[in-house]
Protein backbone atom coordinates (compact mmCIF):
# COMPACT_ATOMS: atom_id res chain seq x y z
CA UNK A 1 0.00 0.00 0.00
CA UNK A 2 1.55 3.26 0.88
CA UNK A 3 4.29 3.72 3.89
CA UNK A 4 5.10 7.13 5.96
CA UNK A 5 8.94 5.88 6.38
CA UNK A 6 9.73 8.03 3.42
CA UNK A 7 8.68 11.15 5.34
CA UNK A 8 9.99 10.30 8.83
CA UNK A 9 12.62 13.20 8.29
CA UNK A 10 10.39 15.89 7.76
CA UNK A 11 10.14 18.65 10.52
CA UNK A 12 6.55 19.72 10.12
CA UNK A 13 3.58 17.61 11.62
CA UNK A 14 2.30 14.85 8.94
CA UNK A 15 -1.34 14.99 10.26
CA UNK A 16 -2.62 17.66 11.84
CA UNK A 17 -6.10 17.59 13.65
CA UNK A 18 -8.31 20.37 14.73
CA UNK A 19 -11.75 20.98 16.21
CA UNK A 20 -12.22 24.57 15.52
CA UNK A 21 -15.03 24.52 18.47
CA UNK A 22 -12.99 22.97 21.28
CA UNK A 23 -9.65 24.48 20.41
CA UNK A 24 -8.42 20.67 20.48
CA UNK A 25 -5.62 19.55 18.64
CA UNK A 26 -3.02 16.71 17.66
CA UNK A 27 -0.14 17.67 15.80
CA UNK A 28 1.96 14.15 14.79
CA UNK A 29 5.18 13.74 12.94
CA UNK A 30 5.65 10.67 10.26
CA UNK A 31 7.61 8.92 12.86
CA UNK A 32 4.77 9.58 15.75
CA UNK A 33 2.06 8.15 12.98
CA UNK A 34 3.90 4.99 12.21
CA UNK A 35 4.02 4.24 16.23
CA UNK A 36 0.46 4.71 16.59
CA UNK A 37 -0.07 2.50 13.36
CA UNK A 38 2.11 -0.31 15.07
CA UNK A 39 0.10 0.36 18.38
CA UNK A 40 -3.23 -0.30 16.17
CA UNK A 41 -1.41 -2.87 14.19
CA UNK A 42 -0.73 -4.87 17.77
CA UNK A 43 -3.71 -4.77 18.98
CA UNK A 44 -5.18 -5.72 15.87
CA UNK A 45 -2.70 -8.75 15.48
CA UNK A 46 -1.70 -9.71 19.01
CA UNK A 47 -5.12 -8.47 20.96
CA UNK A 48 -7.33 -9.87 18.77
CA UNK A 49 -5.12 -12.65 17.27
CA UNK A 50 -6.04 -11.70 13.54
CA UNK A 51 -4.10 -12.56 10.84
CA UNK A 52 -3.68 -11.37 6.72
CA UNK A 53 -7.23 -12.13 5.37
CA UNK A 54 -9.01 -11.49 8.69
CA UNK A 55 -11.75 -8.71 7.85
CA UNK A 56 -12.42 -5.67 9.65
CA UNK A 57 -15.02 -3.04 9.47
CA UNK A 58 -14.44 0.56 10.31
CA UNK A 59 -17.06 3.47 10.80
CA UNK A 60 -14.84 6.32 11.67
CA UNK A 61 -14.80 10.20 10.88
CA UNK A 62 -11.53 11.38 9.61
CA UNK A 63 -9.15 11.68 12.52
CA UNK A 64 -5.70 11.22 13.55
CA UNK A 65 -6.73 7.73 15.39
CA UNK A 66 -8.65 6.68 12.78
CA UNK A 67 -5.36 7.09 10.23
CA UNK A 68 -3.83 4.81 12.98
CA UNK A 69 -6.38 2.48 12.52
CA UNK A 70 -6.25 1.84 8.74
CA UNK A 71 -2.68 2.24 7.99
CA UNK A 72 -2.38 -0.49 11.21
CA UNK A 73 -4.93 -2.92 9.85
CA UNK A 74 -2.99 -2.96 6.33
CA UNK A 75 0.12 -3.16 7.75
CA UNK A 76 -0.56 -6.91 8.86
CA UNK A 77 -3.09 -8.06 5.84
CA UNK A 78 -6.02 -7.50 7.28
CA UNK A 79 -9.22 -6.32 4.61
CA UNK A 80 -10.63 -3.32 5.81
CA UNK A 81 -14.11 -2.82 4.92
CA UNK A 82 -14.43 1.47 5.15
CA UNK A 83 -18.04 2.73 5.89
CA UNK A 84 -18.19 6.56 5.67
CA UNK A 85 -21.06 8.49 7.46
CA UNK A 86 -23.60 8.62 4.18
CA UNK A 87 -23.65 4.79 4.15
CA UNK A 88 -25.62 4.74 6.76
CA UNK A 89 -28.80 2.36 6.48
CA UNK A 90 -28.01 1.21 2.98
CA UNK A 91 -26.89 -2.63 2.56
CA UNK A 92 -23.31 -2.87 2.16
CA UNK A 93 -23.03 -5.47 -0.71
CA UNK A 94 -19.65 -7.18 -0.29
CA UNK A 95 -18.80 -11.07 -0.01
CA UNK A 96 -19.23 -12.16 3.48
CA UNK A 97 -21.16 -9.08 4.49
CA UNK A 98 -23.53 -11.14 6.19
CA UNK A 99 -21.25 -12.72 8.86
CA UNK A 100 -19.65 -11.11 11.75
CA UNK A 101 -16.58 -9.34 10.96
CA UNK A 102 -13.15 -9.81 13.11
CA UNK A 103 -13.34 -6.74 14.91
CA UNK A 104 -15.15 -3.57 14.34
CA UNK A 105 -14.14 -0.06 14.89
CA UNK A 106 -17.01 2.38 15.60
CA UNK A 107 -17.42 6.11 16.88
CA UNK A 108 -18.99 6.59 19.74
CA UNK A 109 -21.76 8.95 17.88
CA UNK A 110 -22.64 6.51 14.95
CA UNK A 111 -22.76 3.45 17.40
CA UNK A 112 -26.04 5.74 19.19
CA UNK A 113 -27.00 7.06 15.86
CA UNK A 114 -30.42 4.85 15.02
CA UNK A 115 -29.96 5.50 11.42
CA UNK A 116 -26.72 3.38 11.85
CA UNK A 117 -26.93 -0.72 11.34
CA UNK A 118 -23.59 -1.45 12.67
CA UNK A 119 -22.34 -4.62 11.53
CA UNK A 120 -21.53 -7.28 14.77
CA UNK A 121 -17.98 -8.08 15.43
CA UNK A 122 -15.88 -10.43 17.29
CA UNK A 123 -13.70 -7.82 18.62
CA UNK A 124 -15.50 -4.36 19.47
CA UNK A 125 -14.07 -0.89 20.07
CA UNK A 126 -15.05 2.60 20.31
CA UNK A 127 -13.05 5.07 18.89
CA UNK A 128 -13.37 8.73 20.72
CA UNK A 129 -12.10 11.80 18.81
CA UNK A 130 -11.44 13.24 22.42
CA UNK A 131 -8.45 13.48 23.89
CA UNK A 132 -10.23 11.92 27.20
CA UNK A 133 -11.25 8.16 27.74
CA UNK A 134 -14.79 7.26 26.82
CA UNK A 135 -16.81 7.21 29.76
CA UNK A 136 -19.62 4.64 30.07
CA UNK A 137 -18.63 2.10 27.73
CA UNK A 138 -21.41 -0.30 26.49
CA UNK A 139 -21.81 -3.90 27.45
CA UNK A 140 -19.22 -5.91 25.29
CA UNK A 141 -17.43 -2.94 23.91
CA UNK A 142 -13.57 -1.67 24.72
CA UNK A 143 -11.98 1.89 24.47
CA UNK A 144 -9.85 1.97 21.92
CA UNK A 145 -7.36 4.88 23.25
CA UNK A 146 -7.10 2.64 26.30
CA UNK A 147 -6.62 -0.84 24.63
CA UNK A 148 -3.87 0.29 22.29
CA UNK A 149 -1.28 1.67 24.59
CA UNK A 150 -0.99 -1.81 25.91
CA UNK A 151 0.53 -2.65 22.69
CA UNK A 152 4.24 -1.12 21.76
CA UNK A 153 5.06 1.86 19.21
CA UNK A 154 8.34 -0.29 17.47
CA UNK A 155 7.24 -1.85 14.28
CA UNK A 156 7.16 -5.83 15.33
CA UNK A 157 7.90 -8.59 12.09
CA UNK A 158 5.32 -8.10 9.51
CA UNK A 159 3.92 -10.87 7.24
CA UNK A 160 4.85 -11.32 4.23
CA UNK A 161 2.35 -9.15 2.21
CA UNK A 162 1.90 -9.21 -1.77
CA UNK A 163 1.07 -6.18 -4.19
CA UNK A 164 -1.95 -8.66 -5.40
CA UNK A 165 -3.40 -9.39 -1.55
CA UNK A 166 -6.95 -7.90 -1.26
CA UNK A 167 -6.39 -4.49 0.99
CA UNK A 168 -10.81 -5.01 1.12
CA UNK A 169 -13.10 -7.49 1.62
CA UNK A 170 -14.54 -6.58 -1.98
CA UNK A 171 -11.22 -7.95 -3.36
CA UNK A 172 -9.46 -4.30 -3.97
CA UNK A 173 -5.70 -5.01 -4.22
CA UNK A 174 -2.84 -3.24 -2.38
CA UNK A 175 -1.59 -2.14 -5.26
CA UNK A 176 -4.93 -1.33 -7.11
CA UNK A 177 -5.87 0.92 -3.64
CA UNK A 178 -1.82 2.66 -4.37
CA UNK A 179 -2.51 3.19 -7.71
CA UNK A 180 -5.83 5.05 -6.94
CA UNK A 181 -4.73 7.28 -4.46
CA UNK A 182 -1.72 8.06 -6.79
CA UNK A 183 -4.57 9.11 -9.68
CA UNK A 184 -5.99 11.09 -7.17
CA UNK A 185 -3.32 13.06 -5.73
CA UNK A 186 -2.43 14.37 -9.23
CA UNK A 187 -6.59 15.22 -9.60
CA UNK A 188 -5.89 17.22 -6.09
CA UNK A 189 -2.77 18.07 -8.34
CA UNK A 190 -1.15 17.50 -4.56
CA UNK A 191 2.96 17.55 -4.81
CA UNK A 192 5.83 16.73 -1.77
CA UNK A 193 5.53 19.43 0.83
CA UNK A 194 1.87 20.60 0.48
CA UNK A 195 -0.01 20.80 2.95
CA UNK A 196 -3.86 20.16 2.30
CA UNK A 197 -6.32 21.46 4.53
CA UNK A 198 -9.73 19.24 5.12
CA UNK A 199 -12.89 20.35 6.11
CA UNK A 200 -14.33 16.66 7.85
CA UNK A 201 -17.84 17.47 8.06
CA UNK A 202 -17.46 17.46 4.32
CA UNK A 203 -14.86 15.06 2.91
CA UNK A 204 -15.11 11.41 5.05
CA UNK A 205 -13.01 8.87 2.57
CA UNK A 206 -9.94 8.39 3.08
CA UNK A 207 -8.25 7.80 -0.63
CA UNK A 208 -8.96 11.47 -0.40
CA UNK A 209 -7.90 12.81 2.97
CA UNK A 210 -5.07 9.80 3.73
CA UNK A 211 -3.86 7.99 1.14
CA UNK A 212 -4.12 10.37 -1.81
CA UNK A 213 -1.74 13.30 0.54
CA UNK A 214 0.60 10.21 1.72
CA UNK A 215 0.81 9.35 -1.93
CA UNK A 216 2.15 12.47 -3.36
CA UNK A 217 3.96 13.25 -0.11
CA UNK A 218 1.69 15.77 1.46
CA UNK A 219 1.28 16.71 4.85
CA UNK A 220 -2.68 17.25 6.27
CA UNK A 221 -4.66 19.47 8.84
CA UNK A 222 -7.98 17.50 9.27
CA UNK A 223 -10.31 20.24 10.86
CA UNK A 224 -13.58 19.63 12.33
CA UNK A 225 -16.46 22.21 13.30
CA UNK A 226 -14.87 24.31 11.00
CA UNK A 227 -16.78 27.24 10.50
CA UNK A 228 -16.69 28.48 6.60
CA UNK A 229 -16.54 31.72 7.65
CA UNK A 230 -12.97 31.17 9.01
CA UNK A 231 -11.57 28.98 6.63
CA UNK A 232 -9.15 31.17 5.25
CA UNK A 233 -7.79 32.28 8.57
CA UNK A 234 -7.58 28.51 9.87
CA UNK A 235 -5.62 27.77 6.41
CA UNK A 236 -2.93 30.98 6.89
CA UNK A 237 -2.39 29.66 10.41
CA UNK A 238 -2.12 26.38 9.29
CA UNK A 239 0.58 27.41 6.32
CA UNK A 240 -1.92 25.52 4.03
CA UNK A 241 -1.36 25.08 0.06
CA UNK A 242 -4.13 23.52 -0.85
CA UNK A 243 -7.81 22.89 0.59
CA UNK A 244 -10.07 19.83 -0.01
Amino acid sequence: MLSVVGLAERDQPLLTYLDHRTGHRQHLTAAELGEWSARAAGLLRDGCRLAPGSRVAVLLPPHWRTAAVLLGAWAVGLEVSFRPRATAGLPVLEPGGDRPYDAVLVSPERLDDWLEDVPDGLHRYLVGTGPEPLADLPVGWLDWSVEVLRHGAAPADRPTLHASDPASPDGTSYDEWGRVARAVADQLDLRVGDRLLVDVAEQDQPLKWLLAPLAAGASVVLCANLDPAARDGVAAAEQVTRIL
